[in-house]
Order: structure tokens, then sequence, then C-alpha cells
């Protein structure tokens, strides 16, 4: 077999069209190159529309990946299991700790996505939630990225982020966006309570849907003349200001 040991293949249109609708993280998907099945059209759309990579690929590299009825395609699922965000922040409070969750806007980058776990584990972060679309994929790169990190701290990844921000207010979870073009500066933020740090693309920032419906914004004060960060440095700058309030304030 050619794939990473890291990466679980699956095949067959049915079992990859169902794994694609009930968001697990797919990590590519190869499709029989010049192939006019409908099945496989959809396949490849679907796939394009969550932004997982399609490979056209002869029928022998199919064939070479596994010796089974592949139907024309084959995807390569995430190495974690995604967790309902509901139950772990059950599990937060019935174990009497203080929610500290990180939630993902429009952050692609699997390096960035690696780095952030691994920082937000590393700060006792109790989940990441990323969004079912435009997120980066939770693949072998990702988990190589966090050391491992992404295999250890929960990942949720909900199908609608208008409910999943409802969820976390009706548990009391204060939706906190980083963002430069905050007043605040994150020494302000109450983040030794139950919160939710919102980070965004590094070009694009937080979304203007998910700056409303937080309810602070905070930026991290730089006096120097470069004014940018990368987002898991930002990350790393926040998350570690959570530990100090929670623990050495």
């Amino acid at each position: 077999m050619e794939e990473s040991k890291e990466t679980k293949p699956i095949f067959g249109i049915h079992p990859i069209k169902e794994a694609l609708e009930s968001g697990k993280s797919v990590d590519r998907v190869f499709i029989l190159e010049r192939s006019k099945n409908e099945g496989l059209k959809e396949i490849a759309a679907l796939a394009r529309m969550m932004e997982i990579p399609v490979k056209y690929v002869p029928e022998p590299k199919l064939n070479r990946i596994t010796g089974k009825n592949h139907q024309g395609c084959i995807a390569f699922l995430a190495p974690i299991d995604f967790q309902p965000l509901d139950e772990v922040i059950q599990q937060v409070f019935e174990r009497g700790e203080t929610p500290l969750i990180v939630v993902f806007d429009g952050i692609t980058d699997v390096r960035n996505l690696g780095a952030i776990a691994r920082s937000a584990l590393s700060a006792g972060a109790h989940a990441l939630v990323l969004p079912f679309k435009s997120s980066a994929p939770v693949n072998a790169d990702a988990v190589k990225t966090s050391a491992g990190a992404l295999m250890q701290i929960p990942v949720c990844k909900p199908k609608h982020m208008n409910e999943t921000k409802e969820l976390l207010k009706n548990y009391g979870i204060k939706l906190i966006a980083c963002t430069e073009k905050a007043d605040e500066t994150l020494y302000k933020a109450p983040l030794n309570e139950p919160v939710a740090i919102v980070l965004g693309d590094e070009e694009k920032g937080i979304s203007t849907q998910m700056l409303n419906s937080c309810e602070m914004h905070v930026k991290i004060p730089m006096p120097g003349e470069f004014d940018s960060l990368n987002v898991s440095t930002a990350a790393g700058i926040i998350l570690f200001e959570a530990v100090r309030q929670r623990f050495y304030a």
C-alpha cells in the first residue's frame, strides 16, 4: 500500500459519500480519471464544497491501494474521531473545571491547526471547535505538526456554527474574539471565567458574523514596529494569559 500508515482508506461510492455527509474528516479523495459515473461526480463535488483535495488517478493506482472493489474512488480518513461539544462541556463541568475552548474561524492551514492544538493542550484547554466547512483538515500532517496533541485534545466539528455559538452561551461560556481591530487589550479579558477564544484567518481575520456573536473583542498589544503575528503564535499568547489568570494571578 502506497499511503502513509497514519491515514485510513475507505473505498466505494456509498461509504465515501456517507463519510463526507456525516462530517468525518477526510484528508483527500482519489477518483478514477476520465470516469463519467454520476456517483463519482457527486463525491467530487461534495469533497470540493468541503475544500477536501480531489485527485484524479488511473485505475492501476487505485488497485495498488486496495485490491477490493473500490468503484473508482478511495478516500483517506483523518486519524481522529470528532467529539460532540455538548458532551465535552458537560464533562468539564462535572470535573469541577472552568471551560477553556478554542474556536477556529476560517483557519485552513494544517500547520497552524497543529501548532494551535499543541499550545491548547499544553495550556489545559478543553476542546478545539472547527467549522464543518472552510477549516483546516485534521490529517496526518496536522497531527505531526501538533506533536500528537490532536490525538489527545477533544476536537469538535459541528455542522452548524450558529447553533454552536448558542450552545456555548447557554452554558455560560463567553465568546471572546482575538482581533487586532479590537480596542481592549488581551489583559482586560476575564480568561479565568468560562470562555471560548475565537481565532480567525491571518489574512481575512474573524468573519463579521462571528465577530458580531462575540461578547468581547481583544487584541494583543504590540508596541514594536511590526504589528502582525502568525495565528498560532497569537493563540499561544492568549492561551497562556489564560493560564496566568487561572493559576498564577
